[in-house]
């Protein structure tokens, strides 16, 4: 998937998470996928853990990381 698309499954909403950037259509932030990342959770635990989430939501996360 190009930069581009996976960019876009990031938003910002000040009514949602208080503007954190968060998946598209979740209150999942990208803090919070990082987070679970670092102590361990492998992409299948937080796709087990977070019913909808698609792999492609945390490559968004990892790279929305990257760009900023």
């Amino acid at each position: 998937m190009e930069e581009r698309k996976l960019s876009g499954r990031v938003t910002f909403n000040r009514k949602v998470m208080l503007g954190k950037p968060a998946i598209k259509g979740t209150r999942l932030t990208v803090e919070h996928i990082l987070r679970l990342s670092v102590y361990g959770a492998t992409v299948g635990d937080v796709l087990k853990g977070y019913q909808g989430l698609r792999p492609e939501d945390i490559r968004a996360c990892i790279l929305f990381a990257v760009d900023e």
